[in-house]
C-alpha cells in the first residue's frame, strides 16, 4: 500500500494468506486457489503418515478444510471488531498471527498423527491471522478509495492475489519435490515482511464506531457455523457400511444443530442494541442480492474445481505419461488458463462497473462460467488439451467478471461504519461456499462412482490375477479413498493393493500394469464421466440462479451518494413547513 498526498491509503493489492502457501488477496474467491492444496502429499510423506488409511482420513479432511472453517467462522466478528477498534489495526494484528504461524509450520517435530496435529493446529493460528486480513482487507480498500474507483481496486486487488496463489502452488510444487517443510519455509519470509510493511505503511482512514461486543452473536455464530462446516465435513467420510456418512448421528447433530444456532443467532441479532451484524443491512438489496449471489457462486464454483484437479491427476496427466506423484505439479499448471482467465477480466470489469454499476457484469460474468461449464460437458474424458484450456480460460473470465463488481457493489451498499463487518459477511459467505460446495459436489460424485466403480474395478482387478475375494474387498471400498489419492498424487490402486501383499505374488508384467500410469485412469474414466456430468450439471444450475439473483440487486448504488440526495430534500421539506405555519 502506498499513501497518496491527502494521506488515504491506497493498496495495489493485498489481503488474507491463501490456504497452503502464503498471503493472498481479501475479495478473491476461495474457489481460485485450490490447485494449491497438493503439495501436501510430500508433506504426509514427510510426517510418516498415510492419509488414505480410514483412521487418518480424518486428519486428510482438517489438513485441507480447517483453514477454511475457521476463517468462515471468524471473519464476521473480526471484520465487527474492525469497526470498533480500527480496520487497519486489525489487518497489522492479522499479519503478524499469520507470521507466527507459519514459523511453527517447518518446523514440526513430530510424526504420525501428532506430527499432523501439530500442523493443523498451525494452520488454526495461521486461520485466525488470515481471517483479520480477510475481514479487513476490502473494507480498508473501500475507506481509501472514492465510489468511482472501487471496482477497478477490487480488481487489482483480486488479480495480485490468485496470481500469487498460483505461483505458490508452482513454488510450491518445486521446493516439495525438494523437501516438504520447504513448502511452509517459503511462506515465512513473506508472512514476516508483509507484517512489517503493514506497519510501516498502512494508515487508518476509516470511521470507527465504538460499541461493546455482541459476545451472546459471537458465540451463537461461532457454534453455529462450525457445528454446520464440519458436519459437512465429516459427511464425506464413510459411516456404518455407507459409502457417506450422511446417516451419522454426528453429522446430522451438527447439520440440524448448527442451523438451529444461526437462527437463534439471527434472533439474538435483532435485539442487542450493538449487534455484531446488523441484521437490517438484507433490507438493501444491492447488499442482499451481492452477498446471496457470492454464497451460490462459491458453491457452484468451488468443489467443481476439486472435480477438474482430480479428472487432471486421476485420469488425464497418467494417460499422458504423467507420473502419479508430478500429477499435482502439472495439474497447476494446465489450469493457468483459468487463472489467466480471471486475470485478463477482473481489473476491466472492475473499471466498467465504476462506470456503469455491478449489476450486468456480475450477472453476465457468472452465465459465462455455465455456458463454460456446459462446454466441458461435451469433451470427452480423454480430451484434446487445446479445447479444455479455452473452455476453462472461458470460465476464469466468467468468475473474473462476476468477482470484482459483485465486491465492490457490496462494499458500496452498506454504511462506513458497518464496512467491516459487510467485509466479514462477504468472506464468510465466499469460504462456506466454498465448504458447502465440497460437501456438495464430492456427494455427488461419490454417490456417482459407488453406483458403477464397485464392479468396474473388481472385475478389472480380477483380469489381471488378483484373487476373486481381494479384488471384491477393494472394489466394495468407499470411493472417496480413489478420489482422495488422485487429489495428493498417489496411484490409488498401488495404495489399495500394496497392504495386502498380493503384488509380490502377480506375475511382473501384471505388477506393473497395474500399478502402471494406464490401468486406473481407464478403469475409472468410465464412471468418473457419468459423475463428472451430474456435477457439471449441478453447477450450471447454481450459476444461472446466481445470475438471477445478482440481477436482482437493481442499478448502481452507492450508500453516500443515497444520503446525501436524501439530505437535501429533508431540508427543503423542513423549510417549507416553516414557511407553512402561520
Amino acid at each position: 500500500m502506498t499513501e497518496s498526498a491527502n494521506g488515504q491509503a491506497k493498496m495495489p493489492g493485498q489481503g488474507g494468506p491463501d490456504r497452503h502457501h502464503g498471503p493472498a488477496q481479501a475479495g478473491v474467491p476461495p474457489t481460485g486457489g485450490t490447485a494449491g492444496a497438493r503439495p501436501g502429499s510430500a508433506i504426509f510423506r514427510g510426517i510418516k503418515l498415510n492419509p488414505l488409511t480410514p483412521g487418518n482420513v480424518s486428519y486428510l479432511l482438517w489438513m485441507l478444510m480447517g483453514y477454511l472453517v475457521v476463517s468462515a467462522v471468524l471473519v464476521v466478528t473480526l471484520g465487527r471488531l474492525g469497526d470498533i477498534y480500527g480496520r487497519v489495526r486489525m489487518y497489522n494484528a492479522g499479519f503478524t498471527i499469520f507470521a507466527l504461524g507459519a514459523l511453527a509450520l517447518p518446523f514440526d517435530p513430530l510424526t504420525g498423527p501428532p506430527g499432523a496435529l501439530w500442523l493443523i493446529g498451525f494452520r488454526v493460528i495461521q486461520a485466525v491471522g488470515g481471517a483479520m486480513l480477510m475481514a479487513n482487507a476490502p473494507a480498508i480498500l473501500t475507506d481509501a478509495f472514492p465510489s468511482n474507483q472501487r471496482g477497478t481496486a477490487m480488481g487489482i486487488n483480486q488479480v495480485a492475489g490468485i496470481s500469487g496463489m498460483f505461483i505458490g502452488l508452482i513454488l510450491g510444487g518445486v521446493l516439495a519435490a525438494v523437501d516438504w517443510r520447504l513448502v511452509f519455509i517459503v511462506s515465512v519470509p513473506i508472512g514476516i515482511g508483509g507484517a512489517i510493511w503493514s506497519y510501516l505503511s498502512l494508515r487508518e482512514v476509516g470511521i470507527r464506531t465504538p460499541a461493546k461486543i455482541d459476545w451472546l452473536g459471537n458465540v451463537t455464530f461461532a457454534i453455529g457455523l462450525i457445528a454446520l462446516l464440519v458436519g459437512i465435513t465429516y459427511g464425506l467420510l464413510p459411516y456404518g457400511g455407507h459409502s457417506m456418512g450422511w446417516t451419522s448421528p454426528l453429522v446430522l447433530g451438527g447439520i440440524f444443530g448448527g442451523v438451529a444456532m444461526l437462527v437463534a443467532f439471527c434472533l439474538v441479532e435483532l435485539r442487542v442494541a450493538a449487534p455484531m451484524f446488523d441484521l437490517h443491512l438484507l433490507r438493501i438489496r444491492a447488499f442482499a442480492a451481492g452477498i446471496s449471489a457470492t454464497l451460490l457462486a462459491s458453491i457452484a464454483r468451488g468443489g467443481l474445481q476439486f472435480m477438474l484437479i482430480i479428472w487432471l491427476q486421476g485420469i488425464w496427466l497418467p494417460l499422458h505419461g504423467y507420473d502419479f506423484k508430478d500429477t499435482p505439479l502439472w495439474a497447476g499448471i494446465f489450469l493457468l488458463p483459468l487463472t489467466g482467465g480471471f486475470v485478463v477480466s477482473g481489473p476491466v470489469s472492475g473499471w466498467l462497473s465504476d462506470k456503469h454499476g455491478a449489476r450486468w457484469f456480475a450477472s453476465g460474468g457468472l452465465l459465462v462460467s455455465a455456458l463454460a461449464f456446459a462446454g466441458l460437458l461435451f469433451i470427452p474424458t480423454d480430451f484434446s488439451y487445446p479445447e479444455f484450456a479455452v473452455l476453462i480460460f472461458v470460465a476464469g473470465a466468467g468468475m473474473g467478471l462476476f468477482s470484482a463488481p459483485n465486491a465492490a457493489g457490496i462494499m458500496n451498499s452498506v454504511p462506513a461504519k458497518q464496512r467491516g463487518a459487510a467485509s466479514g459477511m462477504l468472506a464468510t459467505f465466499q469460504n462456506s461456499g466454498f465448504v458447502l460446495s465440497i460437501g456438495i459436489f464430492f456427494t455427488l460424485m461419490i454417490a456417482g462412482l459407488a453406483a458403477t466403480l464397485p464392479n468396474t474395478l473388481t472385475h478389472g482387478l480380477a483380469a489381471q490375477g488378483v484373487p476373486h475375494a481381494i479384488a471384491f474387498k477393494i472394489g466394495s471400498l468407499p470411493p472417496v479413498g480413489s478420489l482422495f489419492a488422485a487429489f495428493l498424487g498417489y496411484n490409488p490402486v498401488a495404495q489399495l493393493l500394496g497392504p495386502t501383499g498380493i503384488l509380490v505374488h502377480l506375475p511382473a508384467s501384471h505388477v506393473a500394469l497395474l500399478t502402471g500410469k494406464v490401468f486406473f485412469p481407464q478403469l475409472i474414466s468410465g464412471p468418473f464421466h457419468h459423475g463428472l456430468n451430474i456435477v457439471f450439471v449441478m453447477a450450471i444450475c447454481l450459476l444461472i440462479i446466481a445470475a438471477g439473483v445478482s440481477l436482482l440487486r437493481g442499478g448502481r448504488y452507492v450508500y453516500e451518494d443515497q444520503v446525501a440526495a436524501a439530505q437535501p430534500e429533508s431540508a427543503d421539506q423542513a423549510a417549507l413547513e416553516r414557511t407553512a405555519r402561520p
